[in-house]
């Protein structure tokens, strides 16, 4: 008995191992991250008029330095030349995206060391900011505009923005954007200057909240899930846990996310003791 009992003590401490190394790879990667403009989420009383409006794409955030394409952590993206001969000397910033709902294929293709041609053929480089250039955020989607159509490639691509009357309106074309496999939307303030760091001169619209934690279990499955993972045991940033079971495909279910992996889930709205109601998976949290 007390042979099983200390194994069961290094297996914990193990496991705790692993989750702390997680977390000190997640600071690590967190400290070299690119100074870029982060949204927070928007507010009721916010007036819809004062803002540009897009689609939140679900893609990988990638800045162009004007010699060198990087993801937000400060890594080189290892695009094909061709892809990132076409693009300007100006500073961008933008998405690698293909469409909604793929975002598991395009994380595939862009982390490789090696770029496959024809898997690039699909990506397209989605420009929502220019870092550093003067003026309003009205005056920088003009110049966005121009610089694609200078560029005139299916591959370098301004993303869509337009203007909406009220919270209405606004709260009607987040449906539309939802009902055919969006995220959700994007506000940017017209008169913004260009500024870096969390600022609510940029707002992400879902009917969902997002956030991360960290793996610290694999609960068994029953059922028709009997024999792989039935839910994640998660731990959050404050060390509240709980449990996250849908959202996963078979293959996470049959290979889930491993102890120590940080993840990024959606919920409805917090507990009263602060735990996330009705958590859903939705990804590794990937450090590119």
């Amino acid at each position: 008995m007390r042979r099983h009992g200390a194994g069961n003590s290094r297996g914990q401490q193990l496991r705790w191992l692993v989750f702390w190394c997680g977390w000190l790879a997640s600071l690590a990667a967190c400290a070299g991250e690119l100074p870029l403009l982060l949204a927070e989420r928007y507010q009721d009383n916010i007036d819809v008029r004062q803002y540009w409006v897009s689609e939140k794409l679900d893609g990988v955030r990638a800045h162009w330095d004007g010699k060198q394409l990087r993801f937000r952590s400060g890594n080189s993206v290892h695009a094909p030349d061709w892809f990132i001969a076409v693009l300007p000397p100006q500073l961008l910033d933008g998405e690698l995206w293909i469409g909604r709902g793929t975002f598991e294929r395009l994380s595939g293709i862009v982390r490789r060391a090696t770029p496959d041609d024809a898997e690039w053929r699909q990506v397209r480089y989605m420009i929502f900011e220019l870092p550093e250039a003067p003026g309003s955020f009205t005056e920088r989607i003009g110049r966005i505009k121009s610089l694609v159509a200078q560029a005139g490639v299916p591959w370098l691509q301004a993303v869509e923005q337009f203007r909406l009357p009220d919270d209405k309106a606004l709260r009607r074309k987040l449906d539309e954007v939802v009902r055919v496999g969006g995220e959700g939307l994007m506000l940017h303030r017209a008169d913004a200057p260009y500024e870096t760091g969390r600022s609510s001169t940029l707002l992400k619209v879902t009917p969902w909240l997002d956030a991360e934690a960290r793996v610290v279990a694999h609960l068994p499955g029953k059922g028709k899930h009997a024999g792989r993972l039935g839910a994640l045991r998660v731990e959050m940033p404050d060390g509240r846990q709980f449990s996250i079971g849908t959202g996963f495909s078979d293959i996470q279910r049959r290979d889930p996310p491993t102890i120590g992996t940080l993840v990024t889930y959606r919920y409805r709205e917090l507990t009263r003791k602060g735990i996330p109601r009705f958590p859903h998976f939705l990804r590794v949290r990937e450090a590119f």
